[in-house]
């Protein structure tokens, strides 16, 4: 999968470009097929570093950002953001069959007293 890297106000070093590529390199083995991958990287005025990102898949496109003072740190929790939002996206379908096909039986109440 190819990382498409953007810095606004800020240049993107190989160890940030590695960093990024490798923590989006987890997210293939969830064995979805990702269209395209593209992230923002921004310094807010208060030294604060803005790290967004977007995922192309064939259902949909997934965004998620972070804002934190560490770079990496923002990575990091953008990545677990799409992770998360990527295993909805997988299991929503099984969750909606199981939902349908075992619908727990209501045992009747005698109210006579």
């Amino acid at each position: 999968m190819k990382v498409n890297i953007t810095g606004k106000n800020i240049e993107i070093t190989s160890a940030i470009r590695t960093h990024i590529e490798a923590k989006f390199k987890k997210l293939e083995k969830l064995q979805v097929d990702i269209i395209s991958c593209k992230t923002a990287i921004s310094e807010e005025p208060n030294k604060q570093k803005k790290f967004e990102a977007s995922i192309t898949v064939p259902k949909g496109r997934l965004n998620a950002s972070s804002v934190h003072e560490d770079l990496y740190a923002a990575v990091t929790e953008v990545e677990q953001k799409l992770e998360r939002q990527l295993n909805k996206l997988i299991h929503k379908p099984a969750a909606r069959r199981a939902t349908h096909a075992e619908k727990p039986e209501v045992p009747e109440v005698d109210e006579a007293v």
